[in-house]
């Protein structure tokens, strides 16, 4: 049985402060973690803006800031005069978010498991889609990590990610620099480990294309050479800099993808 954790202790773990990057992000990044994790249950009440500020260790105004973002992107239902509340049904988010593919491509119904098993973890000579996505000198090396997601144990997708090597790496981040390899072991992409250990990427850019197979990825996805895919290419910035490309190939009959749209006026 998964033990729940409580909100007061959920929220007064020390949050990661990014360099450079608001504080309201990291603010938004604990509480919608809390959300989707269940620390905050569906319909609950969330603490007011004095509290979760002093939980927090933070002023109110970033607190505030966040909260509305949260309420944006349908996290949080605001009822005048009582408080804020987590919405009753977590809204499906799409491509536009920053996100782990495994996340991205999972069931939205939960009635199927996504999984992530890592194929290799290896450094190599840029290819010219990393160093053009990278900014990388094309002489540089970069680290690749490849894996393989399985929803209910079938492949459905490939993920290729890079991260630059050496100094490229660890004048941006020290500390992504250091957890790199424990993180690659994981059963997950290096994205999702890297959010789960309070790394902010922004600046994301998603292309989707479409294209065959071709036989080396026939063969990990279990289908013809000929057979159409879509390939999403994912790049990211840290503190500025262009540090984390991917490519995602995913299987035909997968299913669909959704891309959240909002009236600009």
């Amino acid at each position: 049985m998964t033990t729940r954790l409580e909100p007061h202790s959920f929220l007064q773990r020390q949050l990661h402060l990014a360099v450079g990057h608001p504080i309201r992000v990291a603010i938004y990044t604990r509480l919608a973690e809390g959300i989707r994790s269940g620390a905050f249950r569906l319909g609950e009440m969330l603490p007011r803006e004095t509290e979760l500020s002093a939980m927090l260790g933070v002023s109110r105004t970033p607190v505030r800031e966040a909260l509305m973002l949260l309420e944006e992107d349908g996290l949080l239902v605001t009822r005048r005069g009582v408080g804020r509340f987590v919405t009753d049904a977590l809204p499906r988010g799409g491509l536009e978010q920053m996100r782990p593919f495994e996340v991205v491509l999972a069931d939205p119904t939960m009635t199927m498991t996504m999984t992530v098993q890592p194929v290799r973890f290896e450094l190599e000579k840029v290819t010219d889609f990393v160093s053009k996505r990278l900014a990388l000198d094309s002489t540089a090396n970069a680290w690749i990590r490849e894996s393989l997601l399985l929803q209910d144990g079938l492949p459905v997708a490939t993920v290729q990610e890079h991260l630059p090597a050496g100094r490229y790496l660890s004048d941006v981040s020290a500390r992504i620099a250091s957890e790199l390899l424990e993180i690659a072991a994981e059963p997950r992409t290096l994205l999702a480990s890297m959010q789960a250990n309070g790394h902010v990427f922004t600046n994301g850019v998603c292309e989707i294309v479409a294209t065959d197979a071709g036989p080396t990825r026939a063969k990990l996805l279990n289908v013809k050479p000929s057979a159409a895919v879509l390939i999403f290419t994912q790049t990211a910035g840290h503190g500025g800099v262009p540090l984390y490309a991917a490519k995602c190939v995913v299987a035909p009959g997968h299913g669909s993808l959704s891309i959240m749209q909002r009236n600009p006026s």
